[in-house]
């Protein structure tokens, strides 16, 4: 590990321990004995993300944590993670993780019945790339542990699972995705995996699941094809963005297509 990636190991541990503090870009490079610039610039290529914006990720994972383990008011929570206005907490929570902070304290309670009705599914009608084409995006993704369950993944537009992913997949088995017609622009290609018999709790606040991303930025340029993405899904580490779209709102999305495909 070179000296840098200690130091930003540290900051990230300091973030964590610090939450419910005031941490702007100088408390947070000056623990670490860096210029703001250069913490700044050395953070986002570690994490992909701006260290005020990783701050902001962390608390609203933070919101997720108190909305399914205490008994609060929602108000109190976004107090809790330094949103003095619940406007402007149900907003931003509601655009990062897919539903109001109320409604997602409830989706436990449906999770469970997601969950059973994929399990129900005798094929996933996933389209395993052949010929790749001009406008899409495909890969493959490997694990050193068996899958018994599903794997999500999205192409996303900021370099974290926040909000609805542009385009989103399930796969029943580790093996091949691909994303077809593709619109220009730039993505970031992310997966994680959820086990067959994990408790529901555990899926709205996956910091255990396997996961992985595209180490870089895929950038769709017409006329321009883009490499074959090899993704190999690992455990949790320091500097992986929390996963804050809720996970059983993809899975909701993805059984919802497949019914609109038989009808």
């Amino acid at each position: 590990m070179s000296y840098q990636s200690k130091e930003i190991d540290q900051a990230l541990n300091y973030i964590q321990d610090h939450l419910h503090d005031p941490l702007t870009l100088h408390r947070l490079a000056k623990e670490v004995s860096y210029s703001p610039y250069h913490f700044s610039r050395i953070f986002k290529e570690r994490t992909g993300l701006p260290p005020l914006y990783y701050v902001s990720t962390m608390r609203l994972q933070r919101a997720k944590e108190l909305l399914l383990t205490t008994d609060f008011d929602v108000r109190d929570i976004g107090m809790e993670i330094g949103q003095q206005s619940l406007g402007t907490f149900t907003s931003r929570f509601t655009k990062s993780v897919g539903l109001p902070p109320a409604q997602f304290r409830q989706s436990v309670h449906s999770t469970n019945n997601i969950v059973h009705a994929l399990q129900q599914l005798k094929k996933f009608p996933m389209s395993t790339p052949h010929l790749q084409s001009e406008d899409s995006v495909s890969g493959t993704i490997s694990a050193n542990v068996p899958l018994n369950g599903i794997i999500l993944v999205g192409l996303f537009t900021k370099a974290l699972p926040e909000g609805l992913p542009e385009y989103g997949t399930l796969l029943d088995s580790l093996g091949d995705f691909s994303f077809k017609n593709v619109h220009p622009g730039t993505y970031y290609l992310m997966a994680t995996s959820i086990s067959w018999g994990i408790e529901s709790k555990q899926i709205l606040l996956p910091h255990k699941t396997l996961r992985t991303r595209a180490p870089k930025p895929i950038i769709i340029k017409k006329g321009e094809r883009v490499a074959h993405q090899n993704l190999h899904l690992h455990s949790p580490r320091l500097d992986d963005p929390p996963i804050l779209v809720s996970l059983p709102l993809l899975m909701q999305s993805f059984l919802t297509r497949i019914t609109r495909m038989n009808q």
